[in-house]
């Protein structure tokens, strides 16, 4: 379980789920219904969602590419977290939405598998949150132009270690879409 006091609880963290961002993601269509799955069992489990927004140069906030894709909408009452840095606690507010619900444990979802969403599930773990990363709800685009492994192994080499990664009084691990407990009850690796 978590390392930190008093924090039972635990949310969905959609991360970078923008135009932009996801526009040449591979599998985009699954994955962003992944996440839509995600997010109205959610809401229907009470469990919190957290949205999690990029901004740059070259993403300038209220564009059309920074906007959230259209087949997710946030709710009115569900905190958005604005960010500048890959790991989504660095110089933003995402601590204080955490500990303010009292959540211990993150469920991570969303875009780019090999920068955003790695930086924060190890910001997550270093901080002393329990992290588990959504195996099919995930995505990155193809920059095998420039020396990496094209999407889909990137995708699997993120899922199999996070599957094994540990810290002490921390969990992280793996779930599918179907498997996930979103509240907290174990799940597979």
């Amino acid at each position: 379980m978590t390392t930190l006091g008093d924090r039972p609880n635990s949310a969905l963290v959609v991360i970078d789920v923008q135009n932009s961002v996801v526009a040449e993601a591979h599998e985009r269509d699954a994955v962003v219904a992944n996440i839509a799955t995600l997010v109205d069992r959610a809401r229907a489990e009470d469990v919190p969602v957290v949205w999690v927004q990029h901004s740059s140069e070259n993403l300038p906030i209220d564009s059309d590419g920074w906007q959230f894709v259209p087949e997710l909408k946030v709710g009115e009452s569900e905190p958005v977290v604005h960010k500048r840095y890959a790991d989504s606690f660095e110089e933003t507010d995402l601590e204080t939405v955490l500990a303010d619900r009292k959540i211990g444990r993150l469920v991570v979802t969303g875009a780019q598998t090999d920068e955003c969403i790695r930086s924060t599930l190890h910001g997550a773990l270093v901080r002393g949150y329990d992290a588990l990363l959504v195996s099919d709800a995930h995505t990155t685009e193809d920059q095998s132009e420039w020396g990496a492994p094209p999407p889909d192994k990137v995708i699997a080499h993120t899922n199999l270690y996070w599957t094994y990664h540990t810290a002490p009084g921390r969990k992280a691990g793996t779930a599918t879409t179907a498997e996930v407990s979103l509240g907290g009850d174990s799940e597979p690796n």
